[in-house]
């Protein structure tokens, strides 16, 4: 058997365990055990892409138990995607954590960050519901502990409403899975794409009631509105590192849609065909539209970025909600262009933020920086990325959304909804370049802010060299979106590879009751 699947959730569940114990090393020691541990999980991510990048679903059955009864790993091109996606964000941030020298890079930091990479990458590998919920409690507690680290009083308030949300959200999360477990006998992804289409007319209205529970938990997740006020603060209070680690987070929730819907709920599930489809597009266009007033309200930075995230997870729903191949294979270009661009974004501010001794991340007039020659083009680029503006990744992936869209009923509202915010957000964008860069006051001849180090500029200058890769290998990154995309369209070669001959029959699913 190929244990290769396994590695990215035993790499950092180890790390974060020895770094827990490490209290006798030194500050140098953790930092470079830390990295070279995401390194070790972005090399594990990377092989995994390789292996399936031309079709094929590795299947990895826990304890040798065959699905559904078992628990197993799946890697498929969408999984590997993400877990690659996440493992550069992660090496990124925690780069700038440990450069940046600030309370991010303390020892208990460094264990939580691990044991967060731990719940998102489980998150992607996992192959049946009742183990998402576990690795969504996993994430979710070690991103309150990364949010409330520092214990400012922001971080404590923002930190009081994403738990309270949160654990309402686990619990209806627990209700969704108790539903649809009791009329479908089973959790697993790939059963349950053949136990959904087999239900009858009785049992049907309580898994449609779990689908839509299950739509509200992964809605909270990814901050859909009317659901996602929290994150701007939440992801402002935020260190900068563990705020760009959280750009996956969202993408979290949006992947649970990806991977639930179109596989158990998708054209080809009989009464409970395309059960989130009349809800999800309504939602995320308005999420799109709040996402970008909110970038142009914000009177700082961060919030700023916070709401820039809104606005990207409203233009990747949009994508998503057209439940079509087109509409996948844009989503999953756009969805790590987004990713990459708001973590860039969350540590070009906090540079930034730094360099204004006086005045912060705030839009007020201020002394005049001195490094905004640096900084000022880290932010030209990051915030041209961010708006979508060519010959940047988001240029394409907009054009691919807005192509997709191009047969659906609501096509001019997607369009114009979609040009619409990006308007808005290049203005808001702007107003705030020109405030933070240009409306300058004469120096004060006060204490200057130290250049930044190497280090730390090269945590975005790598995650904007991702992005300019995504431009400079357009074709092939585009190719593999639209194999994406044909994979989540016709979930066949999925569930074939997880439950092969072997699957539970009607009966079987019975006796599990």
């Amino acid at each position: 058997m190929n244990h290769l699947p396994i590695v990215p959730i035993l790499l950092p569940l180890i790390a974060g365990s020895v770094l827990l114990l490490s209290t006798k090393w030194s500050p140098n020691a953790r930092h470079a055990f830390s990295l070279a541990a995401v390194v070790g999980q972005l090399a594990a991510a990377s092989m995994l892409f390789v292996t399936v990048r031309e079709g094929p679903v590795l299947v990895y059955a826990l304890g040798g138990w065959a699905p559904p009864f078992g628990i197993v790993l799946v890697v498929d091109r969408l999984a590997a995607a993400l877990l690659v996606l996440a493992g550069i964000v992660a090496c990124a941030s925690l780069l700038y954590a440990v450069a940046r020298d600030t309370e991010t890079s303390a020892q208990r930091f460094l264990a939580l960050f691990q044991f967060q990479l731990l719940g998102i990458q489980g998150a992607f590998l996992t192959g049946d519901l009742f183990n998402l919920f576990v690795f969504f409690e996993v994430l979710l507690i070690a991103s309150y502990a990364l949010l409330l680290h520092g214990l400012t009083a922001d971080r404590v308030k923002a930190a009081l409403h994403v738990v309270v949300l949160n654990l309402i959200g686990s619990a209806l999360f627990l209700l969704g899975v108790a539903l649809i477990y009791g009329v479908a006998g089973t959790l697993n992804f790939a059963d349950l794409a053949r136990a959904i289409p087999a239900l009858t007319s009785a049992d049907a209205p309580l898994a449609r009631t779990g689908a839509l529970l299950l739509l509200v938990v992964f809605a909270l997740k990814s901050a859909l509105l009317p659901l996602g006020f929290w994150l701007p603060r939440a992801y402002g209070a935020a260190a900068a590192a563990v705020a760009a680690l959280f750009a996956v987070l969202t993408k979290v929730g949006v992947y649970a849609v990806l991977r639930v819907y179109p596989l158990a709920f998708g054209p080809q599930a009989g009464e409970l065909a395309n059960v989130a489809e009349a809800w999800l597009l309504p939602l995320a266009l308005a999420t799109l539209a709040f996402g970008a007033l909110g970038v142009l309200a914000a009177r700082s930075l961060r919030i700023a970025a916070g709401w820039v995230v809104v606005y990207s997870v409203g233009s990747l729903l949009v994508a998503v909600a057209l439940f079509t191949e087109g509409g996948y294979a844009a989503a999953i270009y756009y969805l790590v262009h987004s990713t990459l661009a708001s973590a860039a974004l969350f540590l070009v501010v906090d540079l930034v933020a730094g360099d204004r001794t006086s005045a912060g991340d705030r839009l007020d007039t201020a002394d005049a920086m001195p490094h905004g020659a640096l900084l000022g083009s880290f932010f030209f680029i990051t915030a041209a990325a961010v708006a979508g503006l060519p010959p940047l990744s988001g240029f394409v992936g907009k054009v691919l959304i807005l192509d997709a869209s191009s047969g659906h009923p609501a096509a001019a509202l997607i369009w114009s909804s979609l040009l619409g915010a990006a308007l808005v957000v290049i203005v808001a964008l702007s107003r705030a370049g020109s405030a933070v860069f240009w409306r300058t006051l004469s120096p004060s001849g006060g204490a200057r802010a130290p250049r930044p180090s190497l280090a730390a500029l090269a945590a975005p200058a790598a995650i904007l060299g991702c992005i300019a890769a995504l431009v400079a290998w357009g074709g092939s990154a585009t190719a593999f979106a639209q194999a994406v995309g044909r994979d989540l369209a016709k979930p066949a070669v999925y569930v074939d590879a997880v439950l092969g001959g072997g699957h539970a029959q009607p009966d079987d699913r019975r006796r599990l009751r």
